[in-house]
């Protein structure tokens, strides 16, 4: 068995290679040649949770699970939120073949997925962008952002306005982008050709009417039913893309509280990315329709990472063999 560490997985899961890799694993989801069930939660104190996630990939002939630990106010003290790992099994004979590193995995596929969302969804020359929150997810957001569209320039805030400044010196070193600090959301996503929204928070950061036409929004950070980032109006003025289906409708408050509210019926959700991908359902009719992708995260997609870094590491030498 190989223990793959969190520098190793920075390493050998490049963003570009993890873009491919879930743009497959997603239409292989939505052909149904992967199978995994409905993230396992187990609330802690306050507002924080473990989650197990199990999936198996029947092409790759793996099987796993992720368990992660997601503590929200973990930004105060300099921790990151989400911290775990996953486990990666031969399908064939139940050999555990790793344990990966979940924390580093989570942050580039996440980042990955909204690629792949933005590359079929987005206007081809969005190259205005807003980052709605300044943690590991709106950095490797921004990455991501840069290899599927022409971006020029990047609004970026925080409800700290020190954090957002923070990110612009370290990520203005790091890409050859300008990077613009907002004071208020309103201000970032105004003239925004894509909105990527990866916050903490439980209650609506943006809203509808602040949205111009024919911006692609990317919203990631809430994943409960009660929790959401978009407001109703939002979700209402959007086709709206998920990751999964069943994980919409059971996990995500930013579809079912409008749905709840009656300001969205359930036909409202076009279908997955993985049907976008494969084109079996449509996706931007013109340069004025508003898209959005929810994702909620899904276990396949860290599978299918931990498969193509375990696959890396055998190939490089890289990660720490142990026996049982």
């Amino acid at each position: 068995m190989l223990v793959i560490n969190q520098n190793e997985v920075a390493e050998l899961l490049a963003m570009e290679s993890c873009i491919s890799v879930m743009e497959s694993v997603l239409k292989a989801l939505s052909a149904g040649q992967a199978v995994q069930s409905l993230r396992q939660v187990l609330p802690l104190q306050k507002s924080n949770l473990l989650g197990l996630m199990p999936g198996y990939l029947q092409h790759e002939e793996v099987a796993g699970a992720k368990i992660i630990s997601v503590f929200p106010s973990n930004h105060c003290s300099g921790l990151p939120s989400h911290q775990g790992l996953v486990t990666l099994f031969d399908s064939s004979m139940g050999v555990l073949k790793a344990i990966v590193d979940g924390q580093k995995i989570t942050a580039i596929r996440t980042a990955a997925v909204s690629a792949a969302a933005t590359r079929y969804l987005a206007r081809e020359d969005a190259e205005i962008l807003a980052l709605l929150g300044t943690g590991e997810q709106a950095k490797s957001h921004l990455e991501a952002m840069l290899r599927v569209r022409p971006i020029r320039e990047v609004k970026v805030w925080s409800r700290t306005l020190a954090k957002a400044q923070d990110f612009q010196m370290e990520m203005s070193q790091k890409y050859d982008v300008q990077i613009i600090v907002a004071e208020t959301v309103q201000a970032a996503v105004s003239a925004a050709d894509i909105i990527c929204t990866v916050t903490a928070s439980t209650e609506p950061v943006l809203k509808g009417e602040w949205l111009k036409p024919g911006v692609h929004i990317n919203a990631v950070g809430a994943c409960r039913p009660n929790d959401r980032e978009l407001d109703s109006e939002t979700v209402q003025l959007a086709k709206l893309y998920v990751d999964r289906l069943e994980s919409a409708q059971n996990e995500s408050g930013d579809y079912l509280i409008p749905l709840n509210e009656g300001k969205i019926t359930a036909d409202h959700i076009v279908g997955e990315i993985g049907e976008l991908i494969s084109g079996t359902i449509e996706g931007r009719r013109s340069a004025a329709d508003i898209t959005l992708f929810k994702g909620l995260g899904l276990a396949i997609e860290d599978l299918a990472a931990a498969n193509f870094i375990y696959n890396e590491a055998v190939r490089l030498h890289k990660g720490t063999e142990i026996a049982f």
